[in-house]
């Protein structure tokens, strides 16, 4: 977890700074934060499309990629399968993370605290991903 929260430091998100590693077999695959994509200035610069939005809802307005996201993304852009593997998280998923990491075949989340979408929570637990919290 300790990785995942240094990960975060390097978040450009105005709101909540997020951090995610990819772990499989104690080797890790991928690190991922919350930011504006590649090349985009970052919300600091132009500002937060999300003011007045409370968290876990509308999350399509959001410029940024969450941590999770980015941290599939750059398995993917250099060809390294995360199937089977383990997501640490400074926070739980929202549903959009959710619904990527059973597509991506991650098994397990660790969070360090939640976060208020219970969509996602249904989604995990369907799927049957196991998702505990960080002691």
């Amino acid at each position: 977890m300790a990785l995942a929260e240094l990960v975060a430091q390097r978040s450009t998100c105005m709101r909540r700074q997020v951090g995610c590693v990819i772990v499989k077999g104690r080797r890790v695959l991928s690190t991922g934060y919350n930011g504006a994509p590649t090349g985009l200035p970052h919300c600091s610069e132009v500002g937060c499309t999300r003011e007045g939005i409370p968290a876990g809802e509308r999350h399509e307005l959001c410029r940024g990629l969450h941590a999770e996201q980015n941290g599939i993304i750059q398995a993917a852009t250099f060809g390294v399968s995360v199937r089977g593997s383990t997501l640490y998280s400074t926070h739980q998923p929202c549903s959009v993370c959710a619904k990527m990491i059973v597509n991506a075949g991650i098994e397990k989340i660790v969070v360090r605290e939640g976060y208020p979408d219970e969509l996602a929570r249904q989604l995990l637990d369907a799927a049957g991903i196991k998702t505990e919290l960080f002691r």
